[in-house]
Order: structure tokens, then C-alpha cells, then sequence
């Protein structure tokens, strides 16, 4: 009989077990409260102290009232205007702009770990006597479950390659290139099938366009009013949106919808690239189709869509839910040419509370998305708690916190499906900022 379970399982737990502590160690290595944040008055840090003084804001003032205005005359904050990026920087702690090589190859190695041990003990259990002597649907409930975590652990480990594509792992002088170059091939190209050169690209593109109504990308912007007008195909899509919700990445990354084609290249984010970009670009995608082929061949097509396929629709799930539900408010606005900035897309991006363990092993990545968009080169992931704490107390001494938008989302599964059915990707026509 083939079953080889209780080691993975034992390695599996562990793995995760360390995860959870280093977060844990971390978040009070960066003098954080252990827990969580719920409201607009966290701990305010030596450098946002500094910010405040400096300005003359005094630091127990958390919160802006008509009283405080009447104390600081002086202060003609325009309260519906976000502030310059430079301005923002001085609010943030000075170690949050500090990237640590080795902490972030450690947080790589943590999450390598995590995918080989689950993907291998879901690979054990399919390659079971037991497992195969089990009926259809014995199967799925078997594997179901594991087949969640690796997903999982899967998009934790997109969330370190993400950090790759900012060159956030590492700002090493002589090998910090290759080593964000390195770490985002094995992160995304290999375990995650998303080549990082290209989705390196084009995300990029998103962030230098966060929240214009014609440049964004990762996903188009439809007004509501105008959807009559809409080409047939993407009436269809709307149509048919609550379908698409488990195969929209996969559309995204092989079809181009609407960036362009991340594994052929084609489409607007391939418009001015040289022939050399694109051979670097092709590197990537090998490594993708090496990767995938390799595993298949050796696993067979079932397993591999078992083991490895199934997971990756997981963290697929994952990765566009995360991404809509930051860039989707009922009170988000979206700008033109003539009105957009980039402090102005920025602060339109959304925090939002999944559950404090959950925001931890998914690195930060929903509940500090204001400050990464504001940073997004200079702040790695095991930073952007600190940092966020840090604006959100300048912000409300500034009695500007109405410009910081947070949600708490702990039902996120319900969310993103209530969510994307009713808006889909409209936006309402009085939504849009125009000149």
C-alpha cells in the first residue's frame, strides 16, 4: 500500500506554525500592538511625533474637531485634497523605507516551504492505494481541503514574488537585480504558472495609472450609464460574470483581457516594447511552460490537475479577489486626464481587514494597499503595518482620515461574489471626476 502521509502532514503543520510565529515576532519587532487595528487612533510613532510637532499638531489630538481647528488657526488643511507624496513620506517612520535582504529571502524561503510541503502531501495522498480505491465523489472530499490550503499557500508566495516585481526584496547594490529577478521567477514563473516579466509589466502600468478612468490596468472601468452601448462581447461577459469568477486570471494572463497577453504578447502593454524586452520577457514565460510541462508529464494529466491545477484556480480566486476588492468602494472615484494625480489614485485604493492571521500570512497585501500604492518600490511587505499605523495617526491629526478608505471585510468570499455581481466592473457616471 502507497501512503505516506503523517511526515508531510507533520512537516505541513510545522511549516505554517513557524509562519504564524514569525509574524507574530515580527509585528512586535516593529513596536506593533498585538492587536489589531479597528479604528483611526493606533500607536503613534517616533516619526509621525516629529511630523506633528513640527507642524504644530499636537499628538494627542487623534481626532480633528472644530476645537482643535479653533487651537491651530494657522493650519489651513485642504481637507478633500490628499497630501503630496513627499508630504506623506515624512509621515511614515524612517524604517519603513528600510528593505532587509535577509528578511525577505527569509519570508521566500518560509513560503517555498509552505507550497513544496502541502503540494507534497496532496501529491501522497492522490498517489494513495487508499485515495484510488475511493469513489468520485470520496475523492473531492478527500482532497478538497488540501487542495484549499496549497492554494493558499500558493498565493502567499505570489504575494513574495509581487514584492520581487517592485525590487522590494532586495536593494542590494551589486545583486539586488538579480536577486528580485530570482526570487520572482521561482515565486511567479515557476510555482505560480504567472510569468514575471510580463505581469511585472503590466502591473507596473497599474500602479503608475491607479484609478484613471482610461490608463488603469489589471482591469478596464465600464460606465453604467453607457452600457448599452457596449460591444455585444462585453454585454456577454457581463452576462455571464458570476461564471467567470474561478478562470478570470487565467483569461487575464493567457487571453490579454485587457492589458494584453502575458505568455504571447500582444495587446496595448506590448505597443512601444523592443524586441530585447520581449526576449526577457520570453525567459519567463519558458520558465512557466518548462515548469507546468515538466509536471505533467512526470504526475499524468490527472493528478496534475489535482495537485497542482486545482490549487493554482485557488490562488487564482485569491489573487483577483484581493485585487478587485482594493480597487472597488461604493464611494470610489475615478479621474481624467485633466483631474487625475497620483496621490489622488492612490488614496482612492481601499485597506481592508480580512482577520489579522490572514493579513499577516498574505503579507500585508490587503490591509496596507493604501501605503504600497503610495510606495510601492520603497516599502516591502513586513513594513506596511507599521507604515500604515504611522498615516493613519498624521492623517487624523490633520482631520483628513475621511480621505483613508477602510473596510472590514472578514466574510471576503461573500464579498467579492455580492460585490462583483452588482457592479461588476461599472462605475457610475457621478463617480468620475471630470474637469
Amino acid at each position: 500500500m502507497k501512503l505516506h502521509i503523517a511526515p508531510p502532514l507533520i512537516i505541513s503543520a510545522y511549516v505554517f506554525s513557524v509562519s504564524i510565529f514569525h509574524n507574530t515576532v515580527n509585528a512586535f519587532s516593529l513596536r506593533i500592538p498585538s492587536t489589531h487595528r479597528t479604528v483611526f487612533l493606533p500607536q503613534v510613532t517616533l516619526n509621525a511625533k516629529r511630523w506633528m510637532v513640527a507642524t504644530g499638531v499636537e499628538t494627542n489630538a487623534a481626532v480633528a474637531t472644530p476645537e482643535n481647528d479653533e487651537i491651530h488657526p494657522r493650519r489651513d488643511w485642504t481637507h478633500d485634497e490628499p497630501p503630496k507624496l513627499s508630504e506623506v513620506k515624512r509621515m511614515l517612520p524612517q524604517e519603513a523605507f528600510h528593505i532587509d535582504t535577509a528578511t525577505s529571502l527569509f519570508y521566500f524561503a518560509v513560503d517555498f516551504i509552505a507550497v513544496a510541503s502541502t503540494m507534497g502531501f496532496l501529491n501522497s495522498v492522490v498517489s494513495s492505494d487508499i485515495y484510488l480505491s475511493f469513489p468520485i465523489w470520496g475523492k473531492f472530499l478527500a482532497v478538497a481541503p488540501l487542495q484549499i490550503l496549497t492554494g493558499f499557500a500558493m498565493w502567499c508566495m505570489w504575494c513574495i514574488g509581487h514584492d520581487a516585481g517592485h525590487t522590494t526584496v532586495s536593494k542590494d547594490r551589486r545583486f539586488g537585480a538579480l536577486i528580485n529577478r530570482v526570487v520572482g521567477e521561482v515565486a511567479h514563473s515557476a510555482i505560480c504558472l504567472t510569468p514575471f516579466v510580463p505581469w511585472a509589466k503590466s502591473h507596473l502600468k497599474h500602479h503608475m495609472g491607479h484609478n484613471h478612468l482610461t490608463r488603469d490596468y489589471s482591469h478596464q472601468w465600464f460606465i453604467r450609464e453607457e452600457r448599452e452601448s457596449l460591444h455585444p462581447l462585453i454585454q456577454l461577459s457581463h452576462a455571464t460574470r458570476n461564471l467567470q469568477l474561478p478562470i478570470l486570471y487565467l483569461v487575464y494572463l493567457l487571453f490579454g483581457v485587457p492589458d494584453g497577453g502575458h505568455v504571447v504578447f500582444y495587446g496595448r502593454m506590448w505597443e512601444q516594447s523592443t524586441a530585447k524586452e520581449k526576449a526577457d520577457a520570453a525567459v519567463s514565460v519558458i520558465v512557466s511552460l518548462v515548469t507546468a510541462g515538466s509536471l505533467w508529464i512526470n504526475m499524468g494529466l490527472a493528478n496534475f490537475f489535482v495537485v497542482c491545477m486545482v490549487p493554482w484556480l485557488v490562488l487564482s480566486f485569491w489573487l483577483f479577489m484581493v485585487t478587485y476588492l482594493q480597487h472597488h468602494s461604493d464611494d470610489g472615484l475615478l479621474y481624467t486626464d485633466e483631474t487625475w494625480s497620483f496621490e489622488r489614485g492612490a488614496f482612492q485604493t481601499v485597506d481592508r481587514d480580512y482577520g489579522t492571521w490572514i493579513n499577516r500570512m498574505s503579507h500585508h497585501m490587503m490591509d496596507g494597499h493604501l501605503v504600497h500604492h503610495l510606495f510601492f518600490t520603497r516599502v516591502p511587505h513586513y513594513r506596511l503595518e507599521e507604515a500604515t499605523k504611522s498615516l493613519y495617526a498624521v492623517m487624523a491629526a490633520r482631520g483628513q482620515s475621511h480621505l483613508i478608505k477602510t473596510i472590514d471585510t472578514p466574510d471576503f468570499t461573500q464579498e467579492i461574489a455580492k460585490q462583483f455581481d452588482k457592479n461588476w466592473f461599472f462605475v457610475n457616471e457621478n463617480q468620475i471626476v471630470r474637469k
